[in-house]
């Protein structure tokens, strides 16, 4: 996300934003943020009509990363960056609930295989058990009654 735009989904100008980042820009390593290079801010003028205006910028244009874009929340003071902040704070934590309710049925599931597998082998011997029962038994092929002389 270019830097114009996160600027205005935190509510503040791209100025505030950016001067933000340098002053924070520890927070900020190349996986967070990067800056476009010219061919870059060229192809997304081309594509993107409503960066248009950059085409006459004098400076390049920051692309955040998903991470780049929470951490810049956490770096600015607009009601809406803090709204956004706490949310993130918020998903993160009922996501580790879920995570945690996740591996408690992960467990249990597995204590379940292990007996069902345990009793595998008994079924399995008890069928080819069965299965001999059931088999014809080899008989003895002298035919009932007189013999032909």
């Amino acid at each position: 996300m270019l830097d114009r735009d996160l600027a205005d989904v935190y509510g503040v100008t791209t100025k505030a934003l950016n001067q933000a980042v340098k002053r924070n820009a520890k927070r900020f390593p190349g996986d967070f943020r990067f800056q476009l290079t010219g061919a870059e801010r060229e192809e997304v003028v081309t594509n993107c009509d409503h960066l248009l205006n950059l085409k006459y910028a004098s400076t390049r244009p920051w692309a955040f990363t998903e991470h780049g874009a929470l951490m810049a929340a956490t770096v600015l003071n607009s009601p809406r960056a803090v709204q956004m902040s706490v949310f993130v704070i918020r998903a993160f934590v009922r996501l580790r609930a879920y995570v945690r309710g996740h591996a408690e049925i992960a467990k249990r599931l597995e204590a379940l295989e292990q007996r069902v597998t345990d009793h595998d082998d008994s079924l399995g011997d008890m069928f080819k058990a069965l299965r001999a029962l059931l088999a014809p038994s080899p008989r003895n092929t002298r035919e009932i009654g007189f013999a032909k002389t």
